[in-house]
């Protein structure tokens, strides 16, 4: 018999062993099957499984008795980066190794997902390979991003939409987007549904400053991380651009007033005129 103590340490345990669900970020939005969630979910019940019966071995799984590298939809799997090499400013042409001269095994038009972190944000993406189906020992594939930020204020969003929706309806797309929307109130804000659709995606992030709220407690939980309160000013022009993964491109739409504020902030922040698009 576990005194207590040992209760509890092995309880502990357990929890250390338990799957970490995914952020909403982390699904590609591709449609996989299956996706990310699923995935997790599985983990899920089989941890809570291997949990009731105090049987740790139930949570191995079983390793593939072909090639080590042999995909499946049901896990991920590490890979080598062996080459990497820069085409333009934002692509990069990707070699991945394969163990023992492997195939990939895909057939032509096939994609795989791809999970791992970039300056930090652990990301998951669907590409197609761009190297021959029948080629050994490794795969290649084409990543591009580059970084938009977007700032609006009022009916200044309404421009902001179609671009940002073009972005996440083409899944070929890898462009980085932090999209800020400046209103008065919470009320005020419209296209609620649509920006939280888009938020979903894993290259989106949307925040929003509110000029004449004052407390999260009154906000919807969801909106309370990414809310800020009184005007965009210098301070959180130059927190957002240093957040993002690299120099980003500026479109700016709203008041004559917030256009010409917001130049002067972006200038001050390290952006060069050429950086940035005033509507």
């Amino acid at each position: 018999m576990m005194d207590e103590r040992e209760e509890d340490a092995d309880e502990e345990a357990w929890l250390q062993l338990r799957p970490v669900e995914p952020l909403p970020s982390q699904c590609c939005g591709s449609g996989c099957s299956p996706c990310v969630f699923d995935l997790y979910h599985r983990e899920l019940a089989k941890w809570e499984a291997a949990r009731a019966s105090k049987d740790r071995s139930l949570l191995s799984g079983e390793e593939s008795q072909s090639c080590p590298s042999k995909l499946s939809p049901e896990t991920f799997l590490a890979f080598r980066i062996s080459a990497m090499d820069r085409l333009t400013e934002d692509t990069y042409h990707v070699r991945f190794a394969l163990p023992r001269n492997c195939q990939l095994g895909l057939r032509p038009g096939q994609h795989l997902v791809l999970r791992g972190k970039v300056d930090g944000l652990e990301i998951q993406r669907a590409y197609t390979p761009i190297s021959p189906a029948n080629a050994e020992g490794y795969f290649e594939v084409l990543i591009k991003y580059g970084e938009l930020l977007m700032l609006a204020s009022g009916t200044g969003l309404a421009p902001m939409v179609p671009v940002l929706q073009t972005i996440t309806d083409n899944a070929e797309d890898e462009t980085f987007v932090t999209l800020v929307s400046c209103f008065k109130t919470f009320e005020s804000i419209y296209l609620k549904t649509f920006l939280q659709e888009q938020a979903r995606f894993w290259n989106v992030r949307t925040f929003f400053v509110l000029s004449q709220e004052n407390s999260l407690e009154k906000l919807p939980q969801s909106y309370r991380e990414k809310t800020h309160f009184g005007r965009l000013a210098q301070g959180l022009i130059e927190e957002l651009v240093g957040s993002c993964r690299r120099k980003p491109f500026a479109l700016v739409c709203g008041s004559a007033e917030f256009t010409k504020d917001m130049a002067k902030c972006l200038l001050c922040a390290g952006l060069a005129e050429d950086s940035y698009f005033l509507f």
